[in-house]
């Protein structure tokens, strides 16, 4: 059954077929989750929101109508919605889960080069998340899940030149941002 096209999961998955549905949760819960992941930094999140993410899209796959984007441009846009909630709700001081940094050293980094790798990436990451939400959105689907302009246009309901001056315009900043923050630019 995992050889079915979105259209016939999807199809199927309307009318109650679970194992349709199950097709379609193996095939997007990994890029959902990394999606969601990189906009909360925090695993357990990540995992609680991917399940969210997943009961609303089975909840309402009756209500599911295709108007020529793809089916995980629907997810993504359930994934950005609750996200949009979630950092609403949780204005707060942001905890880490110890979990999240206990990470095993290279053995072929030595600790000066390793150290000074995760100080620029945290540095990059702390910038990232100071962008407005729809350019984090943006630069998620761009690196983490490797879309192409045309694919994130759909996604975001845009055209394929707004994403690509909204891209440009989000690359620009970051850059002024690293900059003034005393790093090289990018």
């Amino acid at each position: 059954m995992t050889d079915l096209t979105d259209e016939v999961a999807v199809r199927r998955a309307a009318e109650g077929d679970q194992e349709a549905f199950a097709v379609l949760y193996e095939r997007y819960v990994t890029r959902i989750y990394n999606y969601i992941y990189y906009r909360t930094g925090s695993a357990h999140d990540a995992e609680d929101l991917t399940a969210r993410v997943f009961f609303r899209a089975m909840s309402n796959m009756k209500n599911y109508r295709d108007r020529g984007a793809p089916f995980s441009a629907w997810l993504y846009r359930i994934a950005h919605n609750l996200v949009a909630n979630w950092y609403r709700d949780n204005s707060r001081r942001k905890e880490v889960a110890l979990e999240d940094y206990l990470q095993l050293p290279e053995r072929s980094a030595h600790p000066e080069t390793a150290l000074v790798r995760d100080q620029e990436m945290e540095r990059l990451l702390h910038l990232i998340r100071k962008q407005p939400s729809e350019r984090q959105h943006l630069l998620i689907l761009k690196f983490v899940e490797r879309l192409s302009n045309a694919e994130i246009a759909v996604i975001m309901g845009r055209s394929e030149g707004a994403i690509k001056s909204l891209y440009h315009r989000t690359l620009n900043s970051l850059r002024d941002s690293l900059e003034k923050s005393g790093g090289e630019p990018l």
